[in-house]
């Protein structure tokens, strides 16, 4: 078995990696909201924080009722109890991945976690 998995997405308006990648210890989404849509539902989380990377485009995000603007080169974490909700902006599409992880769950990274 490989130590590697590679996947070439499509360019859908959303595409989750944990099936196709095997990912076991978080969940990535890759999401695409054309001009003036947005995501058709509130959400919050028992137990995931997500952090969102703008990777091109603008719109916004509200958050426990605050309107947060993004573009692309934004990066945002959430708390998983806060009620969040995305648009793409009235004239630009948003294109951003969200990144899922368990809240308090990084025990170690970079050079602490590395075998040199």
């Amino acid at each position: 078995m490989s130590n590697y998995k590679k996947v070439t997405i499509a360019d859908d308006p959303r595409v989750e990696l944990h099936d196709s990648l095997g990912l076991t210890g978080a969940e990535i989404s890759v999401n695409h909201l054309p001009a003036g849509a947005g995501v058709p539902f509130v959400h919050a989380h028992k137990s995931n924080e997500e952090i969102y990377a703008v990777l091109s485009g603008r719109g916004r995000a509200v958050i426990d009722g605050d309107t947060v603007t993004l573009a692309a080169g934004d990066w945002l974490r959430i708390a998983p109890a806060a009620k969040r909700q995305f648009f793409a902006a009235e004239d630009c599409a948003i294109r951003f991945l969200c990144i899922q992880v368990r809240e308090g769950s990084l025990g170690a990274y970079t050079r602490e976690d590395a075998i040199v």
